[in-house]
């Protein structure tokens, strides 16, 4: 039976892999929205860059905390976060799902909701928290937290707005963001959109199919290839723009 959520309450979590799905319902008007995770250490604050989980980066090193990408089902579009909390390094203790907006705000984002389930088990989900913005001009929200309680963790429904969107989200828990480049980021491919070319590899890879018109399965997200980013690495750089960030 799924637990319906009010905000600020939390569940204890048997589950040792939990699926966190951002879904909404698309239709005219209504921006893309994006899924991703914020690894937090003492302070709460991340420990480097590198725990941030979003399109252009969508697992973290440890291999623990992925993004999934996104489906359409029978109720509308999902994002999906995922994360294998018996592996968390110990130094994270809680991690931020995030849910961002394509330059828009929230207040026209219909049937705005997080459901958590159980990775390894099939069935309803565990946990739901349908997310009402409290102002309405928000472009980024804290959908929800895992985090750790005594050997266990926890799922807290937060739904806590930002009207700066994730940039300014990421900013306020440590990410090193370059305000100097001015420009705004642009979008993300989606389905409607003609994709770029794909650029030459050094090794054959398999062919598959993209997933919902990404260019990425839509779950199993393949290894990255390691980028050399050091701790809180001044020139770290905000990429162009995914849905999750502000501007189109």
């Amino acid at each position: 039976m799924t637990h319906a959520m009010p905000k600020g309450s939390n569940i204890p979590l048997e589950a040792t892999t939990v699926r966190a799905v951002l879904r909404w319902t698309p239709g005219q008007g209504v921006p893309d929205v994006d899924a991703s995770a914020l690894l937090l250490g003492p302070g709460g604050r991340v420990r480097s860059d590198e725990d941030f989980v979003f399109y252009n980066q969508p697992r973290h090193p440890s291999g623990q905390v992925w993004r999934l990408g996104k489906k359409r089902v029978a109720e509308g579009l999902t994002d999906t976060i995922q994360t294998d909390l018996s592996g968390v390094e110990p130094g994270v203790g809680r991690i931020l799902l995030v849910a961002s907006a394509d330059g828009l705000t929230f207040d026209q984002v219909p049937a705005l909701c997080i459901q958590l389930y159980d990775a390894a088990a099939d069935g309803e989900p565990l946990a739901r928290f349908d997310i009402k913005p409290e102002t309405g001009a928000e472009t980024a929200l804290i959908c929800g937290e895992l985090y750790r309680r005594g050997e266990g963790w926890k799922f807290r429904a937060l739904g806590e707005g930002y009207q700066d969107g994730l940039k300014g989200l990421a900013t306020d828990f440590g990410i090193s963001v370059d305000e100097s480049e001015g420009a705004e980021p642009g979008p993300e491919p989606t389905a409607s959109q003609p994709l770029p070319p794909e650029q030459p590899t050094t090794a054959a890879m398999p062919q598959q199919p993209p997933a919902y018109g990404y260019p990425q399965p839509a779950y199993g997200y393949p290894q990255p290839v390691p980028v050399a980013v050091g701790p809180m690495d001044p020139n770290f750089r905000l990429p162009p723009q995914g849905p999750q960030f502000i501007g189109r």
